[in-house]
């Protein structure tokens, strides 16, 4: 306990516990206000609202930090590996050598999804959300998997961890594959991660597509830059469902469900959009910025801001640099860029956005990088799922492993009618 606070309602004076993170970090402990004052605090959306204790991401959005387990992000650019990443946020700590290769073989050994599963895909129109097909798929995986409904022990847990990372993959490449009419390709058991997602996705059955070592890095990076992210609406969703003893699978299905929104995994979306109607349109990006100021204009400037970043997210600072290296090396001369630069340079010049604090977030660039490496626009969000699932599966099991963990419960203020009297159907006006 780091001290206490005061309330004073109706005259009478009630203390709180004040509980301090480990980077200083404050909250004032009301888990008992309620019945000791009779009151509850109102806070719509949560902003103000510690929901848990946790070990596994710490952000300081006035600073732009952002560290996995003590580790700053920006640590993970110059030998980007997403799956290093994913065991560190999921068991706590860097693998060694043998949990690395342990974890990576199990990668390889669950690829596979039970061929039953193919039918599933058949089901859906070809016009299917990916992230529909993706939800459902993931809760359909728990149908056969049921040995990973009870997670007893740390190694049943990995296994588990393990089978749903690496089938993510291969569940998104098969529901793309089946949107443009393709024969499903099946994981290659000598390709690492990304490469082997890229070959599920593009290679042919008379040509494999072959993984450039940029286009790895790349990915890599942009997986890890969005693996976890504090508690997010998804991984708040993640959490709520699975306190009440949800399984992991059903508990991940609904993180796609929150993540699908356009306020959230949808937003590198709405900046590739924005972007390409500005080039369709013919409007220079002075003229566009001028629009998104003008209080009466409905213009909106996607991918600045964030709601906890109050400074540049690092985030955007990493991948801008993987952008301006990817595009030439791929040989893309990508209108859509130039336009991302220039609407940068002027809003970090302009004193409307510095005023405000507006400045480029991690969508502003992820969709550039990712329409480069071939990535259709309908399958970003699908792509900043499979980089997510490491936190949503660290704070699942983060929380199943809280001593007096309880089912999540939110109160509200009911401000519907009084008591009212039913009215007979023949009395009714």
């Amino acid at each position: 306990m780091a001290g206490e606070a005061t309330l004073i309602l109706d005259g009478q004076e009630y203390r709180f516990p004040i509980r301090e993170g480990t980077e200083g970090e404050r909250a004032i402990d009301i888990q008992d206000l309620r019945a000791r004052t009779g009151h509850i605090t109102l806070d719509p959306g949560y902003g103000n609202t510690g929901s848990c204790e946790s070990a596994i991401t710490f952000i300081d959005g006035e600073q732009g930090i952002l560290r996995y387990r003590g580790i700053p992000i920006e640590q993970f650019e110059q030998a980007p590996n997403f799956v290093e990443v994913a065991w560190l946020l999921i068991f706590g700590h860097l693998p060694s050598a043998e949990e690395y290769r342990i974890f990576s073989e199990r990668l390889t050994a669950y690829a596979n999804l039970d061929e039953s599963m193919k039918h599933h895909f058949e089901g859906f129109p070809r016009s299917a959300p990916p992230m529909a097909i993706l939800s459902a798929m993931i809760n359909a995986l728990s149908c056969f998997h049921p040995d990973f409904f009870e997670l007893e022990d740390r190694d049943h847990f990995q296994a588990a961890a393990a089978g749903l990372i690496s089938k993510i993959r291969t569940i998104a490449a098969y529901a793309y594959r089946h949107s443009v009419g393709r024969p499903y390709i099946y994981p290659h058991p000598g390709q690492r991660y990304v490469p082997n997602f890229l070959h599920m996705m593009f290679s042919q059955p008379y040509a494999e597509y072959v993984c450039d070592p940029i286009v790895k890095d790349a990915l890599n990076l942009i997986l890890i830059l969005h693996a976890d992210h504090e508690q997010n609406c998804s991984t708040s969703t993640v959490r709520m469902v699975g306190s009440s003893q949800a399984n992991l699978f059903a508990s991940c299905a609904a993180g796609v469900c929150a993540l699908w929104g356009p306020l959230h995994g949808g937003a590198n979306v709405a900046v590739l959009e924005m972007l390409d109607r500005i080039h369709r349109g013919h409007i220079s990006p002075e003229d566009y910025v001028r629009l998104a100021k003008d209080k009466d204009s409905k213009v909106r400037l996607m991918g600045f801001g964030h709601r906890v970043y109050k400074n540049f997210d690092p985030r955007a600072r990493m991948l801008a640099n993987v952008a301006e290296k990817l595009l030439p090396t791929l040989g893309v001369r990508d209108p859509l860029l130039d336009i991302a630069r220039r609407l940068e340079e002027i809003a970090l010049e302009d004193p409307y956005f510095v005023d405000r604090k507006l400045y480029p977030n991690v969508d502003f660039y992820s969709g550039i990088i990712l329409r480069a490496i071939g990535i259709p626009t309908n399958m970003f969000t699908v792509m900043f799922a499979i980089g997510r699932l490491p936190g949503w599966i660290a704070h699942w099991w983060e929380q199943a492993q809280t001593q007096g963990n309880r089912i999540a419960r939110p109160r509200q203020i009911y401000v519907g009618p009084g008591v009212t009297d039913h009215v007979p159907r023949e009395a009714r006006v």
